[in-house]
């Protein structure tokens, strides 16, 4: 891997070249709504770019600036990036998503098999349940 360079990152570590991925604040809105909501306000006060057609950016880069003064700002917006910020919010909404991903034992089974335990896996008679 050495001399690999993956998003301006040389791997195992950096230089890093300050791309900071937009959808990725929100994604983990569920387990820190108190982290992640003032961080994506803070986001959009100073880069308001971020946002357009009510869809967020995929990245932005403060570190490189246009001819302009303005960060750079991915120009695409992909569904993956988009449906990950759906899906966490409706997560911290409602938890809904979790709800179904728990109900199915297709994705229990397969958690479990991959190693996975405790949780929301433990069965209701388990020990640790009581």
């Amino acid at each position: 891997m050495a001399g690999l360079w993956l998003r301006g990152a040389r791997l195992p570590y950096g230089p890093d070249d300050g791309t900071l991925s937009v959808p990725a604040v929100l994604a983990s809105l569920p387990f820190a709504p108190e982290i992640v909501l003032p961080a994506l306000r803070n986001l959009l006060a100073r880069y308001p770019e971020v946002l357009s057609e009510h869809r967020l950016s995929t990245g932005i880069n403060p570190t490189w600036m246009d001819p302009h003064g303005r960060a750079w700002v991915s120009p695409g917006h992909y569904g993956l990036d988009q449906g990950i910020v759906l899906m966490m919010i409706e997560n911290h909404r409602n938890e809904s998503i979790w709800r179904w991903m728990r109900a199915c034992p297709y994705l229990g089974r397969g958690l479990e098999s991959a190693g996975f335990g405790g949780g929301w896996l433990r069965r209701a008679g388990d020990e640790e349940d009581r």
